[in-house]
């Protein structure tokens, strides 16, 4: 076996390791159904529960990457106190540990491939012939994923033991034992897996390329490295979810800093006093003892750092600019800032619809005021969108609470309505997001002419929305949302004419048919969800009250 073949093996290996791993999360992020999220939301009604049932879950779906991200989600809802979140993530750290007791006795030990070659294969072509939208497809790919894991650790296996042949090992005796710390450190940070880099430590154990001394310094790395996921989950979001990754960050580098100082003794525990001879089973065995001795440590901590950390990061409503910044006692100015707000609220909602259709937001340059929106995803955008919503909604009602003037709670009534016709403006764009993909890439021209008329209907609709918004001058705004309406109420009848058409009906077959109809009233339902919005927005109540008598108006 030549080098380049070692060297491939060994990469191929850990690129089927990672391609399983994350197989595997996907699956169980869609398996994950709401019984098993009200059993975590039981599991942490205290402390102790919290780590008893996060290293139980982290343990059943052999990843602390899910329950962690899982963690940050029900964190940002509130449904879980913060000194709870920290005691799951205590908890999911040390039940992952199992995914390194299986690989250790049974990748190694035993010649498992006679086993998981023909479920892989089963469970692949289990996987093709289901449809993927239904739970059979997502069993079929997580069965696959854990046989795929194994097939991996094989070609890393066999990598390592053709390193040996070929290479003078002794030349890893000189290195100082800071240097296998660092590289667990730098290798998982890169391949975001602790699970790869002690399958790694596993299989250059078990070729003697290691020593297990150098193999502690290596999970201790990796300990340090896996942390860097949760940061990159967080970058951007909420407060809570910030703390909590930095909890994480800090529980992983205290205890790590620790046993680092301490890494012979606690070699000499495990080996000598506690008699564990076999070298991978002392391997994970130190793993489990990281874990285990990071929760006994913080434990009793758990609600003073806690406290630091809120103090580190306070509870601002980041996605908000305007609201955030004034008292809902002082109904004057709490209004101004929230029809600041609302205005800002239409360019998010316009440049998401402008970013799902890939058009360009020039025109919006400079008129949001978080700067963070921009670096978002799609996705994350949509969820921004969603928090400032209920941000704002919330902020409505407190004033509302606060007695305002007759004439500013019938502008606040205003202001609730336009904000909600604004997020289901944005829930139709969210809900076509496939159809936008599936058009815009489709090989048929039909399909991809029709995707391209949206487009430019789409920016001469919104173009005429920022003209309206962005006006000085008040004065023709019904005129100018009547013009709107009506081009809505004719583009609407006339796209279904263009559709029906019987030139269209034989060059589509008929559930493209029917799914570019669905396309349609999803568009158009959100064409006329920003005008209600706008409406509200932009006239006072008693020249709203005008349209509601419009002639073919359909509310």
């Amino acid at each position: 076996m030549t080098s380049i073949d070692i060297i491939s093996k060994m990469l191929v290996g850990v690129a089927f390791f990672l391609l399983a791993m994350n197989f595997m999360e996907d699956a169980l992020k869609h398996l994950a159904s709401r019984g098993f999220k009200l059993f975590l939301r039981r599991q942490t009604t205290s402390k102790l529960k919290a780590i008893g049932g996060g290293a139980i879950v982290s343990g059943l779906l052999q990843s602390s990457s899910i329950l962690n991200l899982l963690v940050l989600s029900l964190a940002g809802a509130g449904v879980i106190l913060m000194e709870n979140s920290l005691a799951l993530l205590l908890g999911s750290n040390l039940g992952s540990t199992l995914n390194s007791w299986v690989v250790a006795t049974l990748g190694f030990n035993y010649d498992i491939d006679i086993v998981v070659m023909p479920v892989a294969g089963v469970a692949g072509i289990g996987m093709a012939f289901s449809n993927n939208q239904t739970k059979l497809f997502l069993w079929f790919k997580f069965i696959f994923s854990l046989a795929f894991l194994f097939i991996a650790l094989g070609f890393i296996k066999s990598g390592m033991e053709g390193w040996v042949k070929q290479t003078d090992l002794s030349v890893f005796n000189t290195y100082p034992i800071i240097a296998f710390f660092a590289v667990g450190i730098f290798f998982t940070a890169i391949v975001q897996s602790s699970s790869v880099t002690m399958a790694l430590a596993l299989s250059a154990l078990h070729a003697n390329i290691i020593t297990l001394y150098a193999g502690t310094a290596l999970v201790l790395g990796a300990e340090i490295g896996t942390t860097l996921k949760l940061f990159l989950a967080s970058a951007g979001g909420q407060a809570i979810k910030k703390k909590i990754a930095l909890a994480n960050f800090f529980f992983n580098v205290i205890i790590s800093a620790i046993i680092l100082l301490l890494l012979k003794p606690v070699n000499h525990l495990i080996t000598v006093i506690l008699s564990i001879r076999e070298p991978l089973i002392a391997l994970v065995f130190f793993q489990s003892f990281v874990n285990i001795s990071c929760i006994v440590l913080f434990f009793p901590f758990l609600k003073f750092i806690g406290k630091m950390l809120d103090k580190r990061f306070p509870a601002t409503e980041d996605e908000s600019f305007y609201i955030s910044k004034v008292p809902v006692s002082d109904t004057g100015m709490a209004l101004e800032a929230l029809e600041n707000e609302v205005k800002q609220f239409i360019n998010y909602v316009i440049a998401y619809n402008y970013e799902s259709f890939n058009l360009s937001q020039s025109d919006l340059q400079e008129k949001k005021q978080n700067k963070k929106y921009d670096n978002k995803e799609l996705k994350e955008k949509y969820e921004f969108i969603k928090k400032l919503h209920g941000e704002m909604h919330g902020f409505c009602l407190k004033v509302l609470n606060a007695s305002p003037a007759k004439s500013e709670t019938e502008r606040l009534d205003q202001l609730i309505s336009s904000i909600r016709n604004l997020m289901y403006a944005t829930k139709n764009i969210r809900d076509i997001q496939r159809d936008i993909e599936q058009l815009k890439n489709s090989s048929n021209d039909v399909k991809y002419e029709i995707y391209n008329q949206y487009r430019h209907e789409i920016s001469e609709f919104y173009s005429r929305v920022l003209k309206m918004l962005n006006k000085e001058n008040k004065a023709n705004s019904i005129e100018d949302l009547s013009a709107v309406f009506q081009t809505i109420s004719t583009g609407y009848s006339d796209s279904l004419k263009r559709l029906y058409h019987e030139n269209l009906t034989k060059k589509v077959n008929e559930i493209e048919i029917s799914t570019l109809v669905n396309f349609n009233r999803e568009l158009y339902t959100s064409y006329k969800s920003m005008w209600f919005g706008l409406k509200d927005f932009l006239l006072t109540a008693s020249e709203a009250e005008q349209f509601d008598t419009m002639p073919g108006f359909i509310r």
